[in-house]
């Protein structure tokens, strides 16, 4: 390692963010870059361990000792290069990984674990920076015919490694513009989408055919797919909403989370084309679901200048610390406050929602929630119970259900004939990818359900590999052989 002792010497940093007070007038990103000094000493603090459990950490495999190394020398550009060699997309988990490899870092069991998402995302502005991400068309192709519906993380990504491999690739997607959930899903203040579409102009000079407004299965037949093409990737991703079935839940002003922030990034991109929009503003707000996807309807309600908001969470409240089952190098179930709570909301934990309440016109006026607790049965099951008398009327005009996702749609599932698992989500091979049909396979949430960026973006490659054997009779892709026993966050 380039500085063996920086771990005992620098204390982490992070970067820091513009004044709530500022950045809630506005979508764009809010955090302050370090200064590159101050990176240098934060990848010099990555230990000379023998052991990187990091890499245990990452569904990617990242080589995070290696790219840390090369920061602290200043050799950007190799870090760059090491870092590329297995993420595809470093721009994106380095803005919105939970980073599972900074819980797994070796210093993080007694210290502050080296900020490896931080240094990842400035590896690569670096890289674009100083125009050292350039497109790579194949050399040679090979005739093959590749169709890959969805355009999210995984569905990118496989794009991307198939290209490599010299196929001919064309991405479908059912919206108007390629992205997925990191276009629709994800708030500008997390990703801004031009630094999608930056990514986007290196994928189409190297080749890829992208077909936005192409809803496979609906206004496209699935058997033109499979006429035209030699192989066919599904990673259409898990977008079938989790709902709350309860009294009132019809109501006006009860909208799933997904549609609201869905309607806001179309709203920052300049289209708006829906005759009733869901706008937080001057409204008493309620998020129920303590995730990710309830942390970005608090910061988007916060900018649209929602009068209050509250968040509520079923599940106990989590220890700062990391809890005691859960020891190093495991994912910890702990406390997490994000940028968007910072900026003004009451969260409410061991809270469920009974009943929405409305008025003679269908309007929602209030809910009432009861008090929860979770027994655990020397078997180790837990139950959910409701604490007596704890019931409690909230008010509020608008609520979001940020609960979730059950499973992929199933219209191509079912056009196609394919096989589920229990869970709904399209079964395949544990090692391959691939369906019940032959010649079509599957990759990221469509396959393992909901789940993280890194996931998906792993996912791809892997399905890629496959994808490329089944066509070739073998593959020069890469492939991450080695999976981890330790529990993964996603």
């Amino acid at each position: 390692m380039g500085k063996v002792t920086g771990f005992l010497e620098f204390e982490r940093k992070d970067e820091s963010y513009i004044p709530v007070n500022k950045r809630l007038k506005h979508y764009k990103e809010f955090t302050i870059p370090l200064e590159e000094q101050e990176l240098k000493k934060q990848g010099g603090r990555c230990m000379d361990c023998g052991i990187p459990f990091c890499h245990s950490g990452c569904p990617l495999g990242n080589l995070i000792p290696d790219f840390n190394d090369m920061v602290y020398k200043g050799r950007w550009k190799e870090a760059a290069k090491i870092l590329h060699e297995t993420n595809n997309f470093p721009e994106f988990t380095g803005r919105l990984c939970p980073a599972p490899c900074e819980e797994a870092c070796v210093l993080g069991i007694n210290a502050d674990p080296v900020s490896i998402e931080n240094i990842e995302k400035n590896i690569v502005e670096k890289a674009f920076e100083e125009g050292w991400i350039k497109a790579c068309p194949p050399e040679h192709r090979t005739g093959k015919t590749v169709a890959i519906i969805g355009s999210g993380p995984s569905g990118l990504a496989a794009a991307q490694q198939l290209n490599r491999a010299g196929h001919l690739v064309t991405v479908f997607e059912r919206d108007a513009k390629i992205g997925g959930l990191l276009r629709y899903g994800i708030p500008d203040f997390k990703l801004e989408k031009s630094i999608i579409d930056r990514r986007l102009a290196v994928l189409e000079e190297e080749g890829i055919v992208f077909k936005p407004n192409s809803h496979v299965g609906v206004t496209i037949s699935i058997e033109t797919i499979k006429n035209d093409f030699d192989a066919l990737v599904l990673c259409g991703g898990a977008t079938m909403r989790r709902s709350i079935p309860i009294k009132g839940a019809h109501l006006r002003g009860v909208y799933q989370a997904m549609d609201f922030l869905k309607q806001n990034n179309e709203r920052v991109d300049g289209i708006e084309k829906n005759k009733h929009p869901i706008l937080a503003t001057d409204k008493k707000v309620i998020v129920i679901g303590g995730g990710d996807t309830g942390s970005d309807c608090i910061g988007t309600s916060n900018r649209q200048g929602a009068q209050s908001v509250i968040n509520f969470e079923i599940l106990g409240k989590p220890t700062i610390n990391r809890p005691k089952n859960q020891p190093w190098p495991y994912w910890p179930m702990r406390l997490r406050t994000s940028s968007s709570h910072k900026e003004g909301v009451e969260r409410v934990f061991s809270i469920s929602t009974k009943e929405f309440l409305g008025d003679a016109r269908g309007n929602l006026i209030g809910l009432i929630t009861s008090q929860v607790e979770w027994i655990t049965h020397p078997s180790g099951r837990k139950e959910l119970k409701e604490v007596p008398n704890t019931e409690q009327q909230w008010d509020c005009d608008m609520v979001f259900l940020a609960l979730g996702f059950t499973g992929p749609e199933k219209t191509l599932i079912e056009q196609l004939g394919l096989k589920t698992d229990l869970r709904g989500n399209v079964q395949t091979t544990l090692d391959k990818y691939t369906t019940s049909v032959r010649g079509v396979f599957a990759a990221g949430d469509m396959r393992r359900g909901q789940s993280l960026i890194v996931w998906a973006i792993s996912e791809g490659r892997q399905a890629a590999y496959h994808v490329d054997a089944f066509l070739q009779g073998s593959s020069h892709l890469p492939l991450k052989h080695e999976e981890s026993d330790l529990p993964r966050v996603g």
